[in-house]
């Protein structure tokens, strides 16, 4: 009666995650990450088909974090952490405030940061959508960050305001960018595209929704 689908994210090894950080300090190349990526998603996969999931994901297991991956697809970012933005941010005080509720060191929290024009290096989740449809025949659903939470996590004024005049025009460019994956994964054959945007419960059960968000 109701299909079952797994949320989007899945556990990953800790050796995905050796050969993740290796990859990001360019020890290893793509390559060699997706070697191990590829066996992980595989493994990820096979639980699902076993446990009878009706619309299968790949686990977001090649991701630095749900969305902070973007920085490895788009042309004009930089993955920040926390603690290198804490002396650039525009409100410090309610930043440092932020920083005091994480339960995580704020070295450990890194933030796709907006620094120039946006442009796309790289599809988001296409290839990872094609390798996952290599190996199955169930629905595949696709999660993908949605404009709202990237417009709000990306934008830092001192690096995002020599590009753009404001968030509005920055939202402009990160939606016409994910319209476009979209319309590339319905191409594909993807039937199952999921947004997220969890940061959408503060506009509506809070009037805080200009502060900074960092998930």
């Amino acid at each position: 009666m109701f299909e079952v689908t797994q949320v989007g994210s899945w556990p990953r090894s800790k050796d995905l995650l050796r050969a993740l950080r290796a990859h990001q300090k360019r020890e290893i190349d793509a390559a060699a990450f997706n070697r191990i990526a590829d066996d992980e998603v595989r493994k990820c996969l096979d639980y699902q088909l076993r446990a009878g999931v009706d619309i299968v994901v790949d686990g977001e297991q090649r991701r630095d974090n749900f969305y902070s991956f973007v920085t490895d697809k788009l042309d004009g970012t930089r993955l920040m952490s926390l603690a290198e933005m804490l002396d650039i941010v525009e409100d410090k005080s309610g930043f440092e405030e932020i920083l005091q509720t994480l339960d995580v060191p704020a070295s450990a929290i890194r933030n796709p940061t907006c620094v120039g024009r946006l442009s796309q290096r790289l599809p988001f989740a296409l290839d990872d959508y094609r390798f996952v449809r290599e190996h199955t025949d169930k629905p595949v659903k696709v999660t993908l960050p949605g404009p709202y939470l990237l417009t709000r996590s990306m934008w830092v004024g001192a690096f995002t305001g020599q590009a753009y005049a404001d968030k509005v025009a920055m939202g402009e460019d990160i939606v016409r960018l994910l319209r476009a994956e979209v319309i590339a994964l319905r191409d594909a054959g993807c039937g199952f595209v999921q947004f997220d945007e969890p940061v959408l419960t503060e506009v509506v059960f809070s009037s805080e929704n200009n502060r900074r968000t960092f998930m």
